[in-house]
């Protein structure tokens, strides 16, 4: 019966569908030639998503040396993915920031990220990766 069925659906465990927000940066203008530039992340993204799209996308269009709460497209990024319960999502870990330590306060934060070139990487050796 239908109803039979309906509660056979619902003891099945079913994979929430994952939400994804991507985060693109550029240190100026002529990176977008070069292998850093936003078509370069873009395609990484699409690429570790298999298919999915992110819901929505994000850019910002400045040196990594900055503190990354000046960065007015990440910072949309993250309320964005807490708005939605999403993931931020980036190409390279280098493109969000090179500071350790505003790396850590992102993990801290309620926002999970990840990190194309390393997609197992977690809150215990992502520090290692910073000098």
């Amino acid at each position: 019966t239908l109803q039979h069925l309906k509660g056979q659906l619902n003891k099945r465990t079913v994979k929430k569908m994952e939400r994804f927000v991507a985060y693109y940066r550029v240190g100026s203008i002529q990176q977008g030639v070069s292998g850093l530039g936003i078509d370069a992340q873009r395609s990484a993204v699409l690429n570790y998503l298999k298919g999915e799209l992110p819901i929505q996308e994000f850019t910002d269009i400045e040196t990594g040396t900055k503190k990354g709460n000046d960065r007015i497209g990440l910072q949309q990024a993250l309320q964005y993915c807490r708005d939605h319960k999403a993931k931020l999502v980036i190409a390279k870990i280098d493109r969000l920031a090179r500071s350790v330590s505003f790396i850590s306060k992102l993990m801290e934060s309620e926002v999970e990220f990840i990190a194309t070139d390393m997609p197992t990487a977690n809150k215990f050796t992502i520090p290692s990766y910073f000098p």
